[in-house]
């Protein structure tokens, strides 16, 4: 029994000297003094580490004004007026899109609140107003996060305790993880991590890490923002493969039809062609780098290819899809010019512009609006709106001018007309117009509008070409010549087959008589003509005939569109109701 109970407690002796050795090698698997391995709380890597690991913000800016917070989806928002529910952060583009509407307006963005925020720690807190979000954003450290470099996981671990001198291993599946890991380290614990590990760049490739400077250098060295060249060079792949057709280009109207049969290639030598079978015309194309990349473009001086030389901004481009727009340096319109890999056999959209034509000749003025089934028409009692080609707008009273812009945009089978109008707050009636309305009808008399509320019924708006909504309807031709017989007038705007030659009429004064002669006087010449106001059918008519050298406005086909005691507006349409020539006289 006693050589046994020997053996025993030898056993035990050993084992606890083994036991002591196996502690002693861990313990010194970590050098704590050895800066080129281990990492602090305080150190330079690990703050490296946990700005890579940690909830990156930055991608939603738009929203929530700070890098340092990310917000939650689904959210939704009201961008110039226009209700969106963004799903995901690759929604941003719709608030971008609507944005890039009008070149010169003040762009406006609400939330609708509360939205849930996720901290760059990744917990989670509730925002129930602008000045709650404010408030945060003013907080923010600027502690970008490196978001260009993700970790491929898991990755191991060393952890050593040097005041209970004990070694654990940890493995980090996530950057949830790495994040709460490094955030949560005693300043009594120093790491180490186990090497090699990967990770992924902002280009997709894999890049193996093997010790500490090596992640250091690339962490600290990477640039989160130079991903624009990459994305160009994309973009130029794209452009110089395939073909492309026009499937929409826009100046001022729909003219896509231009292009019709045209399949476009651009060459790698910065050289084009677009071709329809029997015509060729060549080109150049050169990419322009910057803050705002651009695309010039130039296919000579002949009709209709000249319209594309400009300096295109990039909208959107994907292998499949090239979405460009060009604000003009002269009136500041905006033109549109899209390329897909398939042909547009649809032509130009008469829909579109006949709207714009009507919608751009005379004045309009609100007759209904309707919010939420509230009746608010009086609210634009006394404004007149004049909505002009550039796509900008105004609206006048005796005591105010409000300016705004107006677009038209197609959505599938559907056309949409879009204001933006100035405003001063929540209570400015012309705050409620500011939305994309689907056109329910459009005539030279009548463009009535409609969008789904928040509540879920339809809003209405419609404007009419008289203030009391007669739309000019029962015409009295001895109504329009007492007025025009009334005072002195001047010629406002006169567009010959859309080109506008108003510049003729200049400094020329118009007096209509009873005898129905017309004199117009510059100070230092005397003009004369005749004037016939008559009904023809159901419309006024207007015969109107100069002597030289202001005679470019002569015919006898004018039609009245509208008349006020202060502004006459006449209209010449073609076969198919396009409006040829306008013609207005406003009084002195």
């Amino acid at each position: 029994m006693n050589y046994k109970a020997t053996i025993y407690i030898f056993s035990i002796l050993c084992f606890g000297l083994l036991f002591a050795s196996c502690q002693k090698e861990e313990s010194e698997f970590i050098d704590e003094t050895d800066q080129d391995e281990t990492i602090t709380t305080n150190s330079t890597l690990a703050n490296l580490l946990l700005r890579t690991s940690q909830n990156p913000g930055g991608g939603d800016d738009i929203i929530d004004g700070n890098s340092c917070t990310q917000v939650k989806y689904p959210v939704t928002v009201i961008a110039n007026g226009q209700e969106v529910v963004l799903e995901s952060e690759a929604d941003i583009a719709l608030i971008q899109a609507i944005f890039d509407q009008f070149p010169n307006d003040t762009d406006t963005l609400e939330i609708v609140f509360p939205i849930t925020l996720i901290l760059k720690d990744f917990t989670e807190i509730e925002v129930n107003s602008q000045a709650e979000l404010d408030a945060l954003a003013d907080a923010c450290d600027g502690d970008t996060a490196i978001s260009c470099v993700d970790f491929v996981y898991s990755i191991s671990f060393f952890v050593y305790n040097t005041e209970n001198e004990q070694t654990t291993t940890v493995i980090i599946n996530s950057d949830v993880e790495l994040y709460l890991f490094l955030f949560n380290l005693d300043e009594d614990e120093v790491i180490s991590i186990d090497f090699p590990i990967s990770v992924i760049l902002q280009d997709g490739s894999t890049v193996a890490i093997n010790n500490n400077q090596e992640l250091e250098d690339l962490l600290d060295n990477v640039d989160c923002n130079d991903d624009g060249e990459e994305e160009l060079s994309e973009f130029e792949e794209n452009l110089t493969t395939g073909n492309w057709y026009v499937t929409y280009f826009f100046d001022d109207f729909d003219e896509t039809g231009d292009f019709s049969g045209y399949e476009f290639t651009f060459a790698t030598d910065n050289t084009a062609q677009a071709t329809n079978g029997s015509t060729t015309i060549d080109g150049t194309w050169n990419l322009t780098t910057g803050s705002t990349p651009k695309l010039d473009l130039f296919f000579g001086a002949n009709d209709p290819f000249d319209e594309l030389d400009e300096d295109w901004e990039l909208l959107e481009a994907t292998s499949e899809i090239i979405r460009l727009k060009h604000i003009s340096g002269g009136d500041g319109s905006v033109d549109y010019l899209t390329f897909e890999r398939t042909p547009n056999t649809g032509g130009n959209n008469e829909e579109v512009n006949i709207l714009i034509e009507n919608l751009t000749t005379g004045s309009w003025y609100i007759t209904l609006f309707q919010d939420d089934g509230d009746d608010e028409t009086t609210n634009y009692n006394g404004y007149e709106f004049t909505f002009f080609i550039d796509g900008s707008a105004t609206a006048v009273s005796t005591d105010q001018t409000v300016n705004g812009f107006w677009a038209v945009e197609t959505e599938e089978d559907d056309v949409e007309l879009v204001f933006n109008f100035n405003h001063s707050g929540e209570e400015d009636p012309f705050k409620e117009l500011n939305d994309d309305w689907m056109v329910v009808e459009a005539t030279q008399l009548t463009i009535r509008l409609s969008d789904e509320s928040g509540s879920g019924q339809n809003d209405l708006l419609t404007f009419e070409r008289e203030p009391n909504g007669n739309g000019g309807n029962d015409p009295d031709p001895q109504e329009l010549r007492d007025i025009l017989q009334a005072g002195t007038w001047y010629v406002d705007t006169f567009l010959d087959d859309g080109e506008d030659e108003t510049s003729v009429f200049n400094g020329y004064d118009f007096t209509f008589s009873s005898s129905q002669t017309v004199t117009a006087n510059n100070g230092s010449e005397t003009v004369y003509g005749i004037w016939i106001v008559s009904v023809v059918g159901e419309a006024l008519n207007f015969e109107f005939d100069m002597d030289s050298p202001i005679n470019d406005a002569d015919d006898d086909e004018y039609k009245v569109l509208q008349f006020s005691e202060t502004s006459v507006t006449f209209i010449i349409r073609d076969s198919e109701g396009n409006i040829e020539d306008t013609l207005t006289f406003k009084k002195n």
